[in-house]
């Protein structure tokens, strides 16, 4: 597998560099055998948020992915869901997520919250290795891109992703989920 270029980074093959992730995504690559469509590079921790990080290292925000954590609720029951969209949108959380979930209520996860479930840092988490039982929600500009770049779950890396790997995630959909204007 060859590295790959984008802006001033040079990402290379998982397999190379597995350390680079979190340990729960890292499982997740090897166990669904997913190692092929995924590349790694290091970044400074301090421009893992999105609008620094595609500044600083020149990468086209239509080609960053965001990955959000929401919270539903419907009477005494809440749970988590994960939200995965460019990076030039924004999920439309309170009215398509919300319906898509049968939720009353939904709103992004407390930062805490976030990063003790899904066991990732803020600004590294990704919808790779998370909890099985969570719904993945993927908005379908995403997977019009041929690789979108997302969170390792650590912040000291970013993942370059073939988009074809979101359709193999445990509770994974393909839908329209951004705000339209």
């Amino acid at each position: 597998m060859e590295t790959i270029n984008l802006g001033k980074l040079s990402f290379i093959p998982f397999v190379e560099e597995p350390e680079l992730v979190a340990a729960t995504v890292k499982d997740l690559i090897e166990k669904n055998n997913l190692a092929d469509k995924v590349w790694v590079s290091k970044i400074d921790p301090g421009l893992a948020d999105t609008a620094a990080f595609c500044e600083h290292y020149e990468i086209g925000m239509d080609v960053a992915a965001n990955c959000v954590i929401v919270e539903a609720s419907r009477a005494e029951r809440s749970w988590y869901a994960v939200c995965l969209v460019l990076a030039t949108t924004r999920a439309d959380i309170n009215g398509v997520v919300r319906r898509k979930l049968d939720a009353r209520r939904a709103s992004f996860a407390p930062m805490e919250t976030a990063v003790s479930l899904t066991k990732m840092e803020y600004g590294g988490i990704t919808p790779i290795g998370l909890p099985e039982e969570w719904p993945i929600l993927i908005d379908e500009a995403v997977c019009k891109q041929e690789r979108v770049i997302v969170g390792s779950g650590i912040r000291g890396s970013k993942l370059l992703v073939a988009t074809s790997l979101f359709t193999e995630l445990p509770n994974a959909e393909i839908l329209p989920i951004t705000k339209t204007e």
